[in-house]
């Protein structure tokens, strides 16, 4: 009798305890969500009087022309733009494929218990293979050029202020309202000094190929975020505003983005993540018309937006709308350090005008915690000075 009761007590605390056993706080701290996307905002504020630190290098590839959803190869739009006085929609040369390359520096603070802040400085660097048509290959005796541009892009600030959470230690339901404003600190100034004709190595760069947007962008979101151990799942909203012309007379156009994220915990230090990234851009309002001319620094007018050079001058072909699928690991391999990898591929796409439809992203991050002294988790252990751990 005793020995099935207490195989009977045995079976019930397996029972109780097993789920127990795969319930994790999360990789981050459990004030903060748990775990948190890399690529995205996390809906949670961090611990109070903690540092957050982020190193993410980031690539994306693009490659084969779309014009308003239809595949269409770069032979056909190459030839004469201009036939009898007449504009004939072709162009002297087209993209064929791009990379571009982030790195981006973020280091944040928590004020309060409802107050982040931070700051995040990037670095951009666009690399597009160009295809010549006949006459231009006759021309420079080349079939194409590599159209590129290297610089420190814009400067992000950014802020995440808590509007509710269920549990002021480890919440499992929280949301959170996004502030950030983007600063011009990126060049809109960089020219064309890789093409082959000299008469052309003075003019600016497309607008997508400049590293910076030139003007003062904010930003406003929500995000929300709620887990039941080993899971963890969100919901981000986000819009940037462009609302005002830079210096060269034009604006970038508005973003609005919605990220649907989810999460499991397999171990302690382990995790994967699937997320759902649809993206809404706008074309480009105004008209990049001036072009350095030379060291002197004269300004001619029309060059940029003439059709005797590429698609990517005309402010139509830019915009549209996406969505794209991500799947990643993050991985702890030692306490406040996280390593994030995540790749994400187009499920849809719908772009105005000619582009290149993108193909991959893929992004590597490295994250630090790093509490201070007025942090509850700062420990210090007897005989030592202070430790950062658990």
């Amino acid at each position: 009798m005793r020995s099935k009761l207490f195989q009977g007590a045995l079976l019930l605390s397996v029972m109780i305890w097993a789920p127990a056993a795969n319930a994790f706080i999360g990789l981050c701290c459990g004030k903060c969500g748990g775990n948190m996307p890399m690529n995205i905002p996390g809906g949670g504020i961090p611990e109070t009087k903690e540092f957050r630190f982020k190193l993410s290098a980031m690539t994306m590839a693009m490659d084969g022309l779309t014009r308003d959803g239809d595949s269409v190869s770069a032979d056909s739009q190459l030839g004469m733009p201009m036939m009898m006085g007449q504009p004939t929609g072709k162009f002297m040369a087209v993209p064929t494929s791009m990379d571009m390359r982030m790195l981006n520096f973020t280091m944040g603070y928590s004020f309060s218990d409802r107050l982040f802040g931070g700051v995040m400085l990037m670095h951009k660097d666009n690399s597009m293979e160009m295809k010549f048509s006949d006459m231009m290959s006759t021309m420079t005796g080349q079939s194409g050029f590599t159209m590129d541009a290297s610089g420190i892009a814009d400067t992000m600030l950014m802020g995440k202020y808590r509007l509710f959470a269920d549990d002021p230690l480890i919440p499992s339901q929280q949301a959170s309202f996004f502030f950030g404003l983007s600063l011009p600190t990126g060049s809109i100034d960089e020219t064309n000094s890789n093409h082959p004709l000299a008469l052309r190595q003075n003019e600016l760069l497309p607008y997508g190929m400049q590293p910076g947007s030139g003007s003062y962008d904010p930003t406003i979101g929500i995000l929300y975020q709620r887990s039941a151990s080993p899971y963890w799942w969100g919901a981000n909203a986000m819009y940037t505003a462009r609302i005002h012309d830079n210096d060269r007379d034009y604006r970038l156009g508005d973003e609005a983005r919605l990220d649907l994220y989810g999460m499991y915990q397999f171990r302690s230090n382990l995790l994967a993540q699937l997320q759902l990234n649809a993206e809404h851009r706008g074309d480009i309002d105004g008209q990049m018309d001036e072009m350095l001319s030379g060291a002197t620094g004269h300004v001619t007018q029309g060059m940029a937006g003439s059709p005797l050079t590429t698609p990517q001058y005309d402010s139509n072909n830019y915009g549209g709308k996406k969505v794209l699928a991500t799947v990643g690991l993050q991985w702890q391999p030692a306490a406040l350090n996280i390593i994030d990898i995540n790749i994400g591929v187009p499920l849809y796409q719908d772009l105005n005008g000619l582009q290149l439809e993108e193909e991959s992203r893929v992004m590597l991050t490295w994250y630090r915690e790093l509490p201070t002294k007025g942090s509850i988790r700062f420990k210090t252990p007897k005989g030592k000075e202070g430790s950062l751990g658990f």
